[in-house]
């Protein structure tokens, strides 16, 4: 459905119980929480919530830049959205979970507005915007970059071209465990439905970008640093993170556990950045109990 909010008409989806649990998942798109993660939580009496972010997706904001990878808005309106999406939904607060890129935005929704959080999530993500890394930080893997550094020539029009650049991204990506299959029905969904939702005059490339490796963070005014701030998170948190993440190595999330007040930390073994099938019985799990 979609929910006029700050201006912006973004695309939102609820399953489960209205009455149940409330939970936000926060990522890139809807799609940076597959379906049936989704339904898995339902199923515990939560009544998950995820959307596209402005720019992504299904969502919109009139007037704004054609280009998906030059983004008007800033990381502090993702993070007004995200009350909003609770404001349109009449939810005081809830149970909130970040993703990747949907960390930061989690991370500050916790320090900005706690009293719409009741607890924190924090899955693969780091404790800085995106650009160089803290000194006291792993920045990067090495072969991860310049793989990105070098990419094959890549037809943004041609459904195999842009699947097969986005396996190799993501084989990358995965730490020492590869499913191919599962990668590519993620990848595929997300292309799909990048092309359903594509205006007229939006570079195909920049989109499939946008939504499939959230390329418009790259070029978002991320504002003052909040890092400093993380003390202040007030929202019991559970941080997860793959132990073999090249894309943002562990010690981020080990930063993450150590400067949130009372944090748990849940390693996954043998995972790399993201949350492959084969590790959703620990995280359901552990979000279970974290969210009761």
């Amino acid at each position: 459905m979609e929910k006029r909010i700050n201006g912006a008409d973004l695309w939102v989806e609820t399953s489960g119980d209205p009455a149940g649990t409330p939970i936000l998942l926060v990522g890139n798109t809807m799609l940076t929480w597959p379906d049936d993660l989704c339904a898995r939580l339902a199923a515990l009496r939560r009544f998950v919530v995820r959307y596209d972010l402005r720019g992504t997706g299904r969502s919109r904001t009139p007037g704004a830049a054609a280009d998906p990878e030059a983004p008007d808005h800033t990381l502090r309106d993702l993070v007004a959205d995200a009350a909003g999406v609770l404001d349109a939904l009449d939810l005081p607060r809830a149970h909130v979970a970040g993703l990747g890129v949907g960390g930061w935005i989690a991370q500050l929704l916790a320090l900005d507005h706690p009293d719409r959080v009741t607890t924190l999530t924090l899955i693969a993500t780091r404790p800085t915007a995106p650009g160089p890394s803290d000194p006291d930080l792993p920045e990067h893997a090495p072969e991860l970059m310049a793989h990105f550094r070098n990419p094959p020539e890549v037809d943004w029009a041609d459904r195999e071209s842009v699947v097969a650049f986005m396996l190799e991204n993501a084989r990358h990506m995965s730490g020492p465990e590869f499913d191919e299959a599962e990668a590519r029905e993620a990848i595929e969904q997300i292309h799909y439905r990048t092309l359903a939702t594509l205006d007229p005059g939006v570079d195909p490339g920049g989109a499939h970008r946008a939504d499939q490796m959230a390329t418009a963070f790259a070029a978002l005014d991320s504002g003052p640093r909040w890092r400093e701030r993380l003390g202040g998170i007030t929202a019991p948190t559970l941080v997860v993170h793959g132990a073999d993440d090249p894309f943002f190595p562990l010690g981020n999330a080990r930063a993450l556990a150590a400067e949130i007040p009372g944090a748990e930390l849940l390693v996954l073994p043998g995972t790399g950045n993201g949350l492959p099938r084969r590790t959703w019985d620990t995280v359901v799990s552990a979000m279970l109990r974290h969210t009761s």
